[in-house]
């Protein structure tokens, strides 16, 4: 699935003397992300650009060699904050950022539309992986006549430094709200959400107003760099972890080097509905010890009793060996839909009630540690 995430990565290339080349060309390489040579670690042959009069002909170093390369980022002064940057920009006063890009993630069998949008803010909003950002859509409020639009809050879908690795773009993973008619039962174009449907719709250059960074609950702990990080989202919920994921496997943060374990658990309708699944399958193949990728495909796959598999029911097998990691100090984050929670409490419960434990006394004791974060929407 197509998405904007790009992979630098160090490449030899021998050209010939046409001045007309520009300087970044020896300077490196983008990858994309979903590249098949690059997914499948092929080696680059000698390739021929034929571009009319300034044809040209490359050498790249083999694409395995450098399939762990990670990206280099900047400012290194981003790391240097001690706490998170909180409320930098307010409701009554928000940042005019610009759009970059928009590019739907979902395939042509999903339900729904989801969308991946790269925000230019210059660098002056900046956030840390799990904050979120506040969006204010153009127009009047409807219950307020002569008042802007209430502000919408969006996880934040990229790590601080964002899609272009300069500490100058933040990216959100937007579902456009739909509603149906009571009727028939069928979606009504005509009632979209204000902000998911502003939000998908936008082009390159487009304003947008920003607020925030907000929240200090799905903030990423650094103070173990081989902690354990269970991760547990439905739909657009996976979009802290893909920040989490990126500052651990993909970028080349010199204060923080990450050697535990990240375990996601994505539970989405079917196949075309998953979220940066080229992203979480190449740390799989690259990290094999350090991350699990686990997906609940709803209309696909069945559970143990033969119904849909839902995200509970991922974590209800894996049961046994996530609670032994909850009590070696595990942190376990949920984040998506709240209507997930009840299904996933429930199942918790019943496991811990299947151990002779008590899961109030447990849970009471995670959110004690601080080893529980949920956000949920």
């Amino acid at each position: 699935m197509a998405h904007s995430a790009l992979y630098q990565v160090p490449f030899a290339m021998y050209v010939n003397s046409d001045s007309s080349l520009p300087r970044s060309m020896f300077e490196g390489y983008h990858v994309p992300f979903h590249d098949k040579l690059w997914a499948s670690g092929l080696s680059l042959e000698l390739k021929n650009a034929n571009s009319g009069p300034r044809s040209r002909s490359i050498v790249c170093m083999s694409v395995q060699q450098a399939s762990k390369s990670r990206v280099a980022v900047s400012p290194f002064s981003l790391e240097d904050a001690k706490e998170p940057p909180m409320h930098v920009y307010k409701n009554k006063a928000p940042y005019t950022a610009t759009i970059v890009s928009v590019e739907r993630l979902v395939g042509p069998n999903a339900p729904g539309e989801t969308c991946h949008i790269v925000i230019d803010h210059g660098g002056n909003v900046p956030y840390w992986e799990g904050q979120s950002y506040g969006v204010i859509p153009p127009g009047e409020n409807p219950k307020k006549p002569g008042s802007p639009q209430n502000v919408r809050l969006y996880s934040i879908a990229s790590t601080r430094y964002g899609d272009s690795f300069d500490g100058k773009t933040a990216s959100l993973c937007v579902r456009r709200a739909v509603y149906y008619d009571s009727e028939t039962g069928l979606e009504d174009p005509s009632k979209q959400g204000v902000c998911s449907n502003f939000l998908c719709n936008s082009k390159p250059g487009d304003k947008i107003l920003v607020t925030g960074p907000s929240g200090k609950i799905m903030l990423l702990p650094e103070d173990n760099p081989n902690g354990t990080h269970i991760m547990v989202a439905t739909g657009t919920g996976v979009a802290p972890y893909r920040g989490y994921l990126r500052r651990m496997f993909m970028e080349s943060v010199p204060t923080y080097k990450f050697g535990g374990l990240a375990w996601l658990f994505l539970g989405v309708a079917n196949t075309d509905s998953l979220l940066y699944d080229d992203e979480f399958s190449k740390y799989l193949q690259d990290y094999p010890d350090n991350f699990r990728y686990d997906r609940a495909l709803s209309r696909e796959q069945k559970n143990r009793k033969g119904g849909k598999m839902y995200v509970q029911d991922k974590i209800e097998e894996y049961s046994d060996e996530i609670f032994k990691l909850l009590d070696g100090g595990a942190h376990i984050y949920f984040c998506g839909l709240k209507g997930m929670m009840p299904g996933i409490q429930d199942t918790l419960k019943r496991v811990a009630e299947q151990k002779g434990e008590s899961w109030e006394e447990k849970l009471s004791q995670l959110k004690k540690n601080k080893q529980w974060h949920v956000e949920v929407y």
